[in-house]
């Protein structure tokens, strides 16, 4: 396999796992500020930052996976390109909006809708790439 075969998820991947550090860091700073070693002891910022850094992890590495695909199987450059910017931009904008409003926000709206965005862009040109 040639390196330059998967440069633009593994450019994604890289800023993705840059923005997953910053929300660990939150995520440890606030326990500690908290005083809570497990669970969320109630806090209502801990809860905030905790299910950012979760709802990360939960929708990053599927895609990453689809986007690992689609480029590595075809030279569909631009459509991994705009898959991965609008995963960065949602995960982003959904983090923000679950770091700063208790509730429904506009941020988190346009966030998950972009993700999910980008893992259906992926899932069907990986599905027609490879059964059509």
């Amino acid at each position: 396999m040639h390196a330059a075969l998967v440069e633009i998820t593994g450019f994604y991947a890289s800023l993705l796992a840059i923005c997953y550090l910053y929300l660990s860091v939150l995520v440890i700073r606030s326990r500690r500020s908290a005083k809570v070693s497990l669970g969320d002891g109630g806090d209502s910022t801990l809860q905030q930052l905790s299910r950012a850094h979760a709802n990360f992890a939960e929708y990053v590495p599927i895609t990453l996976i689809l986007a690992f695909c689609l480029e590595l199987n075809t030279d569909f450059t631009l459509v991994v390109h705009i898959a991965c910017v609008l995963l960065l931009f949602g995960r982003l904008t959904h983090a923000y909006g679950l770091r700063h409003h208790i509730g429904a926000s506009w941020q988190r709206v346009v966030g998950m809708l972009s993700t999910f965005a980008a893992i259906a862009l992926l899932a069907v040109f990986n599905l027609v790439w490879l059964y059509f």
